[in-house]
């Protein structure tokens, strides 16, 4: 008898075999539609900032408090978090988020036969057709990143995000890695392996925060907004639209400088 585990996973595959014999002009189309009503309903955020961990851990797991009490911890600053919408981490976070007045948590869900059902704390959320669609709009309306411990997806999703920004595809936006025992095998592979043979730079091992002090995490966050609007004041673009709903979202909102907190 096969395993149920294993017709999940062929009807997965199906969907998707299905979906690449259909006509691409069709398959554009759902692409398409999920990166406007993405930007439809996400372009006129406030700051925000984008949690990503496992889906397969239970609320009473260390994470998945750690996650639920950095949400809470942001969102008393005013800031929206955005999730994949799932259980774990995600759960935990638009968890600590829900119950604060004026910031949305958001979910992000990609339809899958399995671990990806929306969780009930979401006051703002979409559903994806597809991977790469959904991953652009996790971390194209974000101020900063945030790394739980997780699985291939979330470490597909670091590494996306780090790629952006070594590339300066985006800018100002910081990653955090929450987890040290967890990932600290992994930071030094990066330093054994891909720095000492050349692949990476000495700097782009900086792009990467390792902490388990959330109190750090939420004022590093909150440094990095003030930097944000000084830069676009600067640069002579204050008065794009992203920096008026940068400012006006902040108005009635003190910004903690790093010494009050």
């Amino acid at each position: 008898m096969p395993h149920r585990g294993r017709k999940k996973r062929e009807y997965q595959s199906n969907i998707y075999v299905k979906d690449i014999k259909s006509a691409d002009v069709w398959s554009v189309f759902k692409i398409i539609a999920d990166f406007v009503q993405g930007f439809d309903e996400l372009g006129e955020l406030g700051p925000s900032v984008t949690i990503f961990g496992s889906a397969r851990i239970d609320e009473n797991h260390p994470y998945y408090k750690e996650a639920q009490t950095l949400a809470s911890l942001l969102g008393e600053r005013g800031y929206n978090i955005i999730t994949g919408g799932g259980p774990g981490v995600m759960e935990a976070a638009n968890r600590g988020a829900f119950d604060h007045e004026n910031v949305e948590s958001i979910g992000l869900n990609i339809e899958l036969p399995e671990e990806q059902q929306p969780n009930p704390y979401i006051t703002k959320g979409r559903s994806f057709d597809y991977f790469f669609s959904r991953k652009v709009m996790l971390v194209k309306y974000s101020m900063a990143y945030v790394i739980f411990p997780g699985g291939f997806g979330t470490l597909d999703e670091m590494f996306e995000a780090l790629t952006l920004i070594q590339t300066r595809k985006v800018w100002g936006v910081r990653l955090f890695l929450v987890g040290t025992e967890f990932y600290a095998p992994l930071i030094q592979f990066l330093r054994d392996k891909m720095l000492s043979e050349g692949m990476i730079d000495e700097k782009d091992l900086d792009l990467i925060t390792l902490t388990d002090d959330l109190p750090f995490v939420v004022n590093e966050i909150e440094k990095s907004l003030v930097a944000q609007m000084a830069t676009l004041e600067k640069e002579g673009l204050d008065d794009t639209k992203y920096y008026k709903v940068l400012s006006s979202y902040f108005a009635n909102r003190p910004i903690c400088t790093g010494s009050d907190m």
